[in-house]
C-alpha cells in the first residue's frame, strides 16, 4: 500500500511539473519571438544573439523534460509506471522520487550507459563521440602553474 501511495504522490508531482514546464516554455517562446523582432546597435545584436542561444537551449531542455513527463503520465494510465521497461522489475520508489519520469531501474540504466549497444537499451547515445577515447593525450605530464607563468614571461 505504501508503494501505491508513493506512486499517487509522484503522479501529482508529475502533473505539477508538467504545468510549470508548459508555462515556462510558453514564456520562453514569447521571449524568442521578441528577440527576432528587436534590433539595435552591434553590441545589442550580439547580446541578443547570446541571450537567444541560451533561451533556445533552455527551452530545448525543458521540452525534453516535458516529453519525458508526458511519457511517464501515459505509463501511469497504462499501469506500467514504476516498472522497468527492460527487465520488468519494479523501479525503486527512491529512484522515482529522484527522477519521477525514469523508465528503467538503476541496474538497467547502468548497463545502457556502460554498453550503448546493449540489447535492453536503446543504443541511441554514442558516448564515444562525447569523449574520444581514440585520441590519446600526447603530453600527459603534470603541468605546474609556475611553468606556465615562466613560459609566458619569457615571450
Amino acid at each position: 500500500m505504501a508503494r501505491r501511495d508513493a506512486l499517487l504522490r509522484l503522479h501529482k508531482t508529475l502533473l505539477a511539473r508538467r504545468n510549470e514546464l508548459r508555462k515556462a516554455l510558453a514564456g520562453e517562446l514569447a521571449d524568442l519571438r521578441k528577440f527576432k523582432s528587436e534590433s539595435g546597435d552591434t553590441a545589442d545584436v550580439a547580446f541578443d544573439a547570446g541571450s537567444e542561444e541560451i533561451a533556445t537551449q533552455l527551452a530545448e531542455l525543458e521540452a525534453r523534460e516535458l516529453s519525458q513527463i508526458e511519457r511517464a503520465l501515459a505509463r501511469i494510465k497504462q499501469g506500467s509506471y514504476g516498472v522497468c521497461e527492460h527487465c520488468q522489475g519494479k523501479i525503486p520508489v527512491a529512484r522515482l522520487n529522484a527522477l519521477p519520469y525514469s523508465t528503467t531501474c538503476i541496474e538497467c540504466q547502468r548497463e545502457m550507459e556502460n554498453y550503448p549497444g546493449w540489447e535492453g537499451g536503446r543504443g541511441g547515445r554514442d558516448w564515444e563521440k562525447v569523449y574520444d577515447n581514440g585520441a590519446a593525450m600526447e603530453d600527459e605530464r603534470e603541468i605546474k602553474l609556475s611553468e606556465i607563468e615562466m613560459d609566458l614571461s619569457n615571450h
